[in-house]
């Protein structure tokens, strides 16, 4: 394997070392929850620790920001790994903007979590969105256009987006004494939890379809669509 092979297999790596374990602890924490205010409201007896809507919100968080990042490193592969060699002479400028905006897009993920004001929230979520679509539109990410309603690329922007939604509105759950947000967060969270069940087939999928990088010349002679390679 070379190093652009090694480097492929970090954005899998860290999903299936961080980003599905802490979707398996989050979704314990939230049952707990439930089950908690549950009770709370019928007053039957109650053994579930107080603190487990505090670590509901808290590995919430951490799993947010992890599949954002995630998603910018699954971005940044293809995407430095494939620019043409000479576009810092012939486009210079679409360059510099695609460089900037990975650090760009960190930084509007840290401000958002820092937000307290609903504007700001509404301005620092809208900001790093952009900058994850931004980065989808470039050339070089391959989106499985033609298969887009099994397409590994929009399964994980749709989950990235809903993640960066869960951020911004965090605050409003605990202040809204009508539960309208945290029953919009509980059905936008359950969509969500399908497209990560979605990620990990077409995940997996695409690992078993993208060739070693020695590899690439042979494999990609192979007729896709009627499925034979020469001889």
């Amino acid at each position: 394997m070379g190093a652009k092979d090694v480097a492929g297999l970090i954005h899998p790596a860290i999903a299936v070392v961080l980003v599905f374990p802490l979707l398996g602890i989050v979704l314990n924490f939230a049952w707990q929850t439930r089950r908690r205010r549950i009770k709370a409201v019928d007053g039957s007896k109650n053994k579930i620790a107080p603190t487990v809507g505090t670590d509901h919100l808290k590995f919430g968080t951490w799993l947010s920001n992890s599949v954002v990042i995630l998603v910018l490193i699954g971005l940044a592969h293809p995407i430095f790994f494939k620019f043409p060699p000479d576009i810092w002479s012939t486009d210079p400028l679409r360059a510099w903007f695609v460089v900037a905006l990975f650090p760009l897009t960190i930084a509007s993920l840290a401000f958002l979590n820092r937000a307290q004001p609903k504007l700001w929230r509404g301005v620092f979520a809208t900001l790093t969105g952009m900058g994850l679509v931004l980065l989808g539109c470039q050339p070089e990410v391959f989106r499985r256009g033609f298969e887009w309603y099994v397409s590994h690329y929009y399964y994980g922007m749709v989950a990235a987006m809903l993640m960066i939604f869960s951020l911004a509105i965090f605050p409003d759950i605990y202040q809204d004494r009508t539960n309208t947000w945290r029953k919009v967060h509980i059905i936008l969270n359950c969509v969500a939890l399908l497209f990560f069940v979605g990620q990990a087939f077409t995940g997996t999928r695409d690992l078993l379809e993208i060739p070693l990088s020695w590899q690439e010349q042979y494999i990609y002679k192979c007729d896709f669509t009627n499925l034979t390679c020469p001889q």
